[in-house]
């Protein structure tokens, strides 16, 4: 039974059983001094809102959204921000009185473990993301707002990287050259180049030529936790010596949203060490 005297937050997915949010938010309060109750919910395809319902009747505080209900937020909340209207998906809810607020932070927080953990400026640089589905399209803005010389979105269908492209053109404060390409139209190397594909859940490798890394890139796999991917592995054998997957954007955008509701944002540094799985 959860702690009457405690905020309760959750985790809400299906499945669920893998989600790493209550273990990095239970760690981020004890950290600051702070108790919460934290937990997993697992709902029915096609149940999200009357578990969402049930969790906020009990007092529920906040909630992190992972797949596949994250359409599902979209629709549930009543105020969404600019991160979530853009992402055209939510990550994180925040429950006060008859009103959901909602956010997406997972751009924001893959841009800061590339900047502030990974000490890698994206500003002058050049930046190819594979992949143009609901990772590539919350991450557009915080890439962009990081001023790289051009960001180039490549995917298998060419009309929906070329749709995210215009989409981000048009939203974007900042000015820089946003192309949407198939695999086959890509030339030139690239200083960063992040796979937001859902190859690596499938641990298969992404019709990419090695030519795309330039001398000194960045591999950075989204997946996190499986080890040296395909997309990594062929980075590795490009002679690629700067390799990550997401374990911190996972811990970062799990920061923002911990900020978001309590008030203080935790140092993150401790929960990515003891998350992170070598790339071997």
């Amino acid at each position: 039974m959860p702690d009457p005297t405690l905020d309760r937050y959750a985790v809400i997915g299906n499945p669920i059983e893998q989600s790493k949010s209550p273990f990095i938010h239970t760690a981020f309060a004890q950290a600051i001094g702070q108790s919460i109750d934290y937990t997993k919910l697992l709902a029915p395809l096609g149940g999200f809102a009357a578990v969402v319902d049930a969790f906020r009747a009990n007092g529920g505080r906040g909630m992190n959204v992972t797949a596949p209900f994250k359409l599902d937020a979209f629709a549930y909340a009543t105020d969404l921000a600019p991160s979530a209207q853009m992402a055209g998906a939510v990550n994180a809810m925040k429950f006060e009185g008859d009103k959901v607020y909602a956010e997406n932070f997972d751009g924001v927080g893959l841009v800061r473990d590339l900047v502030h953990n990974l000490k890698c400026p994206l500003q002058g640089r050049r930046v190819l993301i594979l992949g143009a589905g609901g990772a590539t399209r919350g991450a557009l803005l915080p890439l962009l707002a990081e001023q790289p010389s051009e960001l180039v979105i490549v995917n298998r269908t060419v009309v929906k990287a070329q749709e995210l492209a215009a989409l981000a053109q048009q939203h974007s404060a900042v000015q820089v050259p946003v192309l949407g390409l198939g695999y086959d139209a890509v030339q030139g190397a690239f200083d960063v180049v992040l796979n937001a594909s859902s190859s690596s859940l499938r641990a298969e490798l992404p019709p990419l030529s090695a030519d795309v890394f330039a001398p000194g890139c960045l591999a950075y796999d989204l997946t996190y936790g499986k080890g040296l991917t395909p997309f990594l592995q062929l980075a590795q054998q490009a002679d690629v010596t700067r390799l990550a997957d997401g374990v911190g954007m996972l811990a970062e955008q799990a920061a923002e949203a911990f900020a978001w509701w309590r008030g203080v944002r935790p140092d993150t540094t401790a929960v990515i060490a003891q998350l992170t799985v070598p790339l071997a």
